[in-house]
């Protein structure tokens, strides 16, 4: 099935792990491990979803835009309290700010890939952070779990 996914399935398929990333204190040292609690990225329903997504990269409607090198598109704009960005990167993208946090699930795509200095997994930006986002060693295809929608673009 997931060779086939339009959107809208994507989407549902996402829907149970946003649900439950709404219990995520994205201000607590220990964020990423609450969200490896809850799903852990070697489970069964996490290699669902990078199946899908990597079954889907070169389509119309997972990420549409490119700019700068970085390919990305919205996948919900609402979505049990977040929307959900797709980003296929292979070195920096746009500086911005996170007002209420950002949950990251980033898949390994090519080479040793690093995100911010992060191997493949979950990664958890607290309240009010910032950074240009960058992968180095290799590309990843991440999805960008932003609470509330809120992005900020910065110079």
């Amino acid at each position: 099935m997931t060779d086939t996914l339009n959107k809208e399935q994507f989407v549902e398929m996402l829907r149970p792990l946003a649900a439950a990333l709404q219990a995520v204190d994205v201000d607590a040292a220990d964020a990423s491990q609450q969200v490896e609690n809850i799903a852990a990225f070697g489970s069964d329903s996490i290699a669902a979803i990078r199946k899908a997504a990597l079954a889907h990269i070169d389509s119309e409607w997972l990420m549409p835009k490119e700019a700068g090198g970085v390919r990305f598109g919205r996948v919900a704009k609402e979505l049990c309290g977040f929307s959900v960005d797709c980003v296929y990167m292979s070195g920096p993208g746009p500086r911005h700010r996170h007002p209420n946090g950002e949950i990251d699930l980033c898949f390994t795509t090519k080479g040793a890939a690093r995100f911010d200095g992060h191997s493949e997994g979950w990664l958890v930006y607290g309240k009010g952070s910032a950074h240009v986002p960058t992968v180095t060693d290799g590309e990843m295809l991440i999805l960008y779990f932003l609470p509330g929608g809120a992005i900020e673009f910065l110079n």
